[in-house]
Parts: structure tokens; C-alpha cells; sequence
């Protein structure tokens, strides 16, 4: 009995080390020290345009497909599009995120903010939001 308990017990502690693992969706991020998306909204001239490894708090996902995600940091937001729809993330992640990709200032059309709305919590965007294209997605567990 007490051998069966603690092999339960160890399996049980093991699941709990394994499920704290961050999962990596599309290509593995580079090494590099993440900008908060509050950083990059604050200086967008400065991480526009170029490849980088940002980070935030995951607040929303495509229902759809899990093709896109909102970061959100200190109030400010960007939404992550996965490079080409190549991968997508689970459609209830949520947590903290690392994201690599390329950073841009987008300009929604009333019917691209309604479809968005439509594939996420059914909340209209704002017309200017900014923007990862990316290529990898890492979900802390």
C-alpha cells in the first residue's frame, strides 16, 4: 500500500513539473531578452519593421483556428498573427507569452475589425492596432 502511494504520488508530482513547461508553437524563438509590448507601443518607431522577441499576457485567441492572439502589457496591446497561418496556437492558451516576429502599425477596415470581433470574444478592435507577424509563439505552462 504505502509503495502504491508514493508511486502515485511521484507520478502525480512529475505530471505537475511537466505541464509547467513552456510549449513552443512554429519555429523556436532566438535567444534574446523580450521587449513588453507596453515598451514597443511606447517607441513603435524604434521596433517597427524589424524582427523581435516580445512579450505580454495572453488575453484572447481565434476561436477559429487559434490563428491569431492579443498580448497585453500594462494596458497596451498588440495583436499576434501567425506567420502564413504555418502553426497555431491552442484556442484556450492563455498566460504569459513570448513572441518572435516583426512588428507593424495596421489600419482595420470596418469589415476586418467585425471579422475579428466575429473569431475572437465578439469585442470590435479599435481601427489602429499594432501588429506581430510571427514566426514563433512560446506559452509559458
Amino acid at each position: 500500500m504505502r509503495k502504491s502511494l508514493l508511486s502515485s504520488l511521484l507520478l502525480l508530482v512529475s505530471s505537475i513539473a511537466l505541464a509547467s513547461e513552456p510549449k513552443t508553437y512554429g519555429q523556436a524563438l532566438p535567444e534574446a531578452t523580450a521587449v513588453p509590448i507596453s515598451v514597443a507601443a511606447a517607441d513603435t518607431d524604434a521596433y517597427l519593421g524589424k524582427a523581435n522577441r516580445f512579450s505580454g499576457r495572453i488575453t484572447e485567441v481565434c476561436q477559429k483556428e487559434g490563428c491569431w492572439m492579443m498580448l497585453e502589457d500594462n494596458g497596451e496591446v498588440a495583436r499576434v498573427m501567425m506567420h502564413d497561418h504555418a502553426f497555431a496556437v491552442p484556442k484556450d492558451a492563455s498566460g504569459r507569452a513570448e513572441v518572435h516576429g516583426v512588428l507593424s502599425v495596421k489600419q482595420l477596415s470596418k469589415e476586418a475589425a467585425e471579422h475579428m470581433a466575429e473569431d475572437g470574444n465578439g469585442i470590435v478592435p479599435p481601427s489602429r492596432e499594432l501588429r506581430i507577424d510571427a514566426t514563433g509563439v512560446r506559452i509559458e505552462g
